[in-house]
């Protein structure tokens, strides 16, 4: 009874805020996932519907931990299905360990039973071995199924100062290993106007369902509403072949509402920073923020291209990579299913990789929702995560 479980309300912001503020994730760059000025600004573009589950001390009444319940349509094995996503899950330093996760997997199976999912996906990073062995490896009886599905890798692309953005015309040879003496095709690479918006989330739902848990998205999510904050229309990048579209890709800052803040370096890189950072600099790249800045980066969203092809892809992501770099981030955030033959041509660029797992997560008396899954390549939009 030392703790109690119930859902957030405005009133809880600056406790989530600050907790979050104060419990860094440890790494080589120890970092925060903050959301100043406001955190239920951030939790629309993580769904439809949004709940945000606290853990109060009773004693002390202070926010331990908080989590996130969300729902939103996505592809599953082709067809709209709603699907719930559970994360954002921090828990204070000064609580762990104190059977805060059964407590909250117990209020969490009560949320649950409302019916607006049949299970849920997840992410855990790979080397957070605490969140590995509590939630799959020694989950207790009562907890949900986690159950791995793919291998996810986010490239974080180093920006380098380059030619302005060119030709909206770009000839390409293919480079496909399957079709060496490919003939070559030309390319129509714009950024998007409003006039194309019905022609985009049509080419969406056409080749995103290609994909497991592609998100649905309809016209109104790219205007009226909040779900893509700070994204505009023409955010988008759209590459055309003989007037049709093949490809799209758009560039989404969120920073206005999510931050990541260094915290501190540590092992060589922690001495080695300033020499680093000579080496961007002469490689035109922007320098790694001093602690206690935020990395400046966007995200490369709603990837989605006619049959997966490899060359329409990196056509786009040179595209989207020049405007980014025009834009003046650090970073490009590109995340994608190791089993995705579109890695390779991002891990050409220079790049920092992180990589987490995929899980589906459902109670035990219901797994039908995990052992429907076909073997579609997954995509995840890891700017909603």
């Amino acid at each position: 009874m030392e703790f109690t479980f119930d859902l957030a309300t405005p009133t809880d912001d600056p406790a989530i805020r600050r907790l979050l503020a104060n419990n860094p994730i440890p790494s080589r760059v120890t970092v925060t996932y903050e959301r100043e000025p406001d955190y239920f600004l951030g939790c629309a573009t993580m769904g439809h519907f949004c709940q945000v589950l606290v853990a109060r001390h009773r004693p002390s009444n202070e926010v331990a931990a908080v989590a996130t319940r969300t729902t939103r349509p996505l592809f599953v094995n082709g067809q709209i299905e709603e699907v719930g996503y559970i994360g954002q899950l921090r828990v204070d330093e000064r609580f762990r360990g104190r059977w805060l996760v059964s407590g909250g997997f117990r209020y969490f199976h009560q949320l649950h039973a409302d019916g607006r999912v049949a299970g849920y996906i997840t992410t855990i990073i790979e080397g957070n071995t605490e969140a590995q062995g509590i939630l799959v490896e020694r989950a207790r009886r009562h907890f949900p199924v986690y159950r791995e599905i793919d291998r996810l890798c986010t490239l974080a692309i180093i920006l380098r100062k380059s030619a302005r953005l060119a030709s909206c015309v770009l000839r390409h040879q293919s480079a496909s290993r399957l079709t060496p003496h490919a003939p070559r095709t030309t390319h129509h690479v714009t950024p998007a106007s409003p006039a194309d918006l019905p022609a985009i989330v049509s080419f969406l739902h056409q080749h995103g369902s290609t994909k497991q848990f592609f998100p649905v998205f309809s016209e109104a999510d790219f205007t009226t509403s909040v779900t893509t904050l700070d994204f505009r229309v023409e955010d988008f990048v759209v590459a055309r072949q003989n007037g049709q579209i093949i490809g799209v890709m758009g560039l989404w800052d969120q920073s206005r509402y999510k931050q990541t803040i260094v915290r501190a370096y540590h092992g060589s890189l922690r001495w080695l920073r300033p020499f680093y950072n000579g080496w961007l600099r002469l490689r035109g790249a922007k320098p790694l923020p001093p602690p206690g800045q935020p990395i400046h980066f966007a995200y490369a969203s709603f990837i989605c291209v006619a049959q997966n092809n490899p060359d329409t892809f990196g056509i786009l992501l040179r595209y989207v990579y020049n405007l980014a770099v025009a834009r003046g981030y650090a970073y490009l955030m590109v995340g994608l299913s190791t089993r995705d033959p579109l890695l390779d041509v991002a891990r050409s660029y220079a790049h920092i990789p992180y990589y987490s797992r995929l899980y589906t997560v459902c109670w035990p008396d219901d797994l039908r929702f995990h052992e429907k899954l076909d073997q579609r390549i997954p995509y995840v939009e890891i700017a909603t995560l």
